[in-house]
């Protein structure tokens, strides 16, 4: 039924936002930062299936996020795998993340103007997804100053990771106090995330916050355990995702032109499988998500790829390698995660573990954590007995990132970030070719992504510092969150 609904949703909306670009061209002119005559609701329809058709695709995520965050591995066509980057996929990634923000400030001030107090809370909640995930990417960024030519500003100052972070948890701070309180409008057909939920709104308000500030334990830990504890102090008014049937994840209809992204490529490619850290690390822990997360390979064994090694390029091979399990790959009706139950837990977990009062202790939340993602996969069953053997708790923080970086399959930002914080899982490694793709003298996945070539011209001024602190595309400066030391 929700799969229907959302099917002659986007057929509505997007249908009235393709008419509404079409006129009242004065108007646009006169604030060039608006959407067209499109009903605000269309807006976020589109903030929503743009961000996740761009962002959770091949292109955006399997081929470099999810290698550097160590999930996926490229059997063929292997450049991006071992960082050879294509200059044309930069900048489309850039261009994604500012023409979405362009879009959901657009929802964001009109519902301002119109009083519309859910939309313009569900509207910061959106802002605060893609932004995380362009400062994720890049680290510093135009945001303060971005998209405000109406305020006549062409080429906006880069703001530092260490502000963006900050000001986007203040941002979902004030969408979680404003969704509490409760407004009294309809957030329309255009929420096929949620469907007028501002219940569910308000849970991912707070789960993301509570993200990003453990995001910041090492390096800011006063920070990330003030808005730990006030989340979880205050569940009546901070509420988590804390259940599966609460995920955020975005479902796709699955007839044309609304396919799940990587059952898309899945289609008419078959460049991605599993990886050799994923597999192994699964295999010795006798993982039941493993059968969920991967297929066997033609010989009916689980056999990760070698991210960026050259024997994947070696003909004959790809009966070798296990590909991506159906769940995550062949529906064309499938998701794209956002945010999952999981995560929450492990994020409590690593509180707890750290001594700050989160309402649960260490032990109970990494139990949660690891039992709810075995059920969002179908291996429940397996839990018990799961936890009791090679999952048992050991009361380290790195068995929790482990277990975290597990659940976060098909998130490859939120698995190469948790990486970078962390170092976990410690058998990760650069890509064995790394020679070949012009690189030498790093010993680490890439710290960063390479910024836009066309920033150095169209915003040289603003863009010069954030460029000079990257060495060789990939390295140089590391994010804030990442105090890993001995790295290059």
């Amino acid at each position: 039924m929700k799969t229907q609904i959302l099917k002659y949703s986007l057929i509505a909306v997007f249908g009235v936002l393709l008419l509404g670009c079409t006129k009242d061209f004065k108007k646009i002119n006169t604030n060039p930062n608006a959407s067209a005559d499109a009903p605000i609701t269309n807006v976020l329809a589109y903030c929503i299936r743009y961000t996740c058709s761009t962002y959770f695709d091949a292109w955006a995520d399997m081929n470099e996020p999810s290698t550097y965050g160590g999930h996926l591995a490229k059997k063929q066509y292997i450049d991006e795998a071992r960082y050879v980057f294509r200059p044309g996929v930069v900048q489309n990634n850039w261009h994604y993340l500012y023409i979405t923000l362009n879009n959901v400030r657009d929802v964001m001030n009109r519902a301002n103007e119109e009083g519309l107090t859910n939309m313009a809370n569900v509207a910061k909640v959106w802002e605060a997804v893609i932004v995380q995930l362009g400062t994720d990417r890049w680290r510093d960024i135009p945001y303060s100053e971005a998209v405000s030519l109406d305020k006549g500003i062409i080429t906006p100052k880069y703001d530092t990771q260490e502000e963006i972070y900050p000001a986007i948890m203040n941002l979902l701070k004030e969408a979680a106090n404003g969704l509490s309180t409760g407004g009294n409008d309809e957030l329309g057909v255009g929420d096929i995330l949620f469907f007028g939920n501002t219940d569910a709104w308000l849970r991912l308000a707070n789960s993301l916050r509570l993200r990003m500030a453990m995001r910041l334990a090492n390096v800011n830990p006063t920070l990330a355990k003030q808005v730990a504890e006030e989340i979880a102090g205050n569940p009546s008014k901070y509420p988590l995702i804390k259940e599966n049937s609460q995920n955020a994840f975005f479902w796709w209809p699955g007839e044309s032109p609304y396919y799940e992204p990587w059952a898309n490529d899945f289609r008419t490619r078959d460049d991605h499988c599993i990886s050799d850290i994923l597999v192994n690390v699964l295999k010795d822990l006798d993982d039941p998500r493993l059968p969920v997360y991967a297929k066997p390979n033609g010989y009916g064994e689980y056999v990760g790829c070698e991210i960026g090694g050259t024997d994947a390029i070696t003909p004959g091979h790809a009966m070798k390698y296990s590909l991506i399990g159906a769940r995550f790959r062949e529906d064309l009706a499938g998701f794209s995660p956002i945010y999952r139950a999981a995560e929450t837990y492990f994020h409590l977990a690593e509180a707890a573990a750290r001594g700050w009062n989160v309402g649960i202790s260490a032990k109970d939340a990494y139990e949660a954590g690891v039992t709810t993602s075995l059920d969002e996969n179908g291996v429940a069953s397996e839990a018990a007995a799961y936890l009791a053997g090679s999952a048992a708790f050991n009361g380290k923080l790195d068995q929790i990132f482990l277990q975290e970086w597990i659940c976060l399959f098909k998130q490859g930002m939120e698995a190469w970030s948790l990486y970078r914080k962390t170092g976990i899982p410690t058998t990760h490694h650069i890509a064995r070719s790394l020679a070949e793709s012009g690189y030498s003298g790093h010993d680490t996945p890439p710290l960063r992504y390479p910024y836009p070539i066309n920033e150095g011209s169209l915003n040289k001024a603003n863009s010069q510092g954030p460029m000079s602190d990257v060495t060789d595309d990939f390295w140089g400066k590391k994010m804030w969150f990442d105090t890993r030391t001995g790295i290059k």
